[in-house]
């Protein structure tokens, strides 16, 4: 990709707070059978993500909002429709997709770090409920994050684009004329 053409898609605080996440996730799942290092990345995954959903709704920057990259699901089947049958259309952004994944991936973070939270209280405490519920997110994670990974490579592969590379970098190159996307990033967003 010539650097000088690439555009901003996301800005630092997305990028950061993506791999911050993923690296709590991650470790937090290494660390399954709990402890101080598993509840202390629980808190900050939990954290992200609660940033990442006020960010969702009341942003100023557009590509922050969830109204800019999920689709109902008549558009979502369409793409992926045309996702099986090699002709989905390239976006500047998240695809629809993506950007419900983006939000399973949220909940399940939710979920997980609001159970453990509980879970680590004196009222609940050894609650089977509580722990089951934090299990299963937990699980959920550990399915999701693989299929989010797949997700990521396979687009980068039919799309011919390093979007590893583009999480890093906040950028990506400009859709095509006439092409659909979400509005690139204002400077400093």
């Amino acid at each position: 990709m010539n650097r000088a053409a690439a555009v901003p898609v996301w800005g630092l605080a997305v990028r950061v707070a993506h791999w911050t996440l993923a690296g709590c996730v991650l470790a937090s799942l290494v660390l399954y059978q709990g402890g101080s290092w598993h509840e202390r990345l629980g808190y900050a995954a939990g954290l992200i993500a609660a940033w990442r959903c006020v960010m969702g709704f009341r942003a100023s920057a557009a590509q922050l909002r969830f109204g800019s990259f999920i689709r109902g699901p008549a558009v979502t089947w369409g793409y992926a429709r045309a996702l099986r049958r090699g002709r989905e259309p390239r976006h500047l952004g998240h695809n629809p997709l993506g950007g419900w994944m983006i939000l399973a991936l949220l909940l399940a973070v939710s979920v997980a770090a609001g159970s453990g939270a509980l879970y680590a209280t004196d009222r609940y405490w050894g609650d089977d409920t509580v722990y089951a519920v934090h299990r299963a997110a937990g699980w959920l994670l550990a399915a999701l994050a693989p299929l989010h990974v797949l997700g990521v490579a396979v687009t980068s592969w039919r799309q011919r684009e390093n979007l590893v590379l583009a999480m890093l970098t906040g950028r990506k190159r400009p859709a095509a004329p006439g092409g659909s996307g979400c509005s690139p990033v204002p400077p400093g967003a």
